[in-house]
């Protein structure tokens, strides 16, 4: 579960942060190949979803373990999508 938007002054990006590298820790643990994961927190917890996505590609980018070897975002909208290919590329 991500955290809920409090205006950006209350950890939240350190909270969102910590939800992708404990999926990514566990995908280690479970020595899974690929993991996805959606825009957590940008639907009814109000994050907003530019800075969600650059906490996600961040955070994730940071992780480069072996595994897992393929991480995909998923992105329900192509507003999403066009965040997450700005900060990918």
């Amino acid at each position: 579960m991500g955290p809920v938007w409090q205006g950006g002054g209350t950890g939240e990006a350190e909270l969102l942060a910590s939800c992708y590298r404990g999926a990514l820790a566990l995908a280690v643990r479970h020595e899974l190949n690929s993991v996805a994961f959606p825009a957590i927190s940008t639907g009814i917890y109000g994050y907003p979803k530019p800075e969600a996505a650059e906490v996600a590609v961040t955070t994730v980018k940071a992780h480069l373990a072996p595994l897992p070897q393929l991480v995909i975002f998923c992105c329900f909208d192509e507003e999403r999508a066009t965040l997450y290919r700005a900060r990918l590329a």
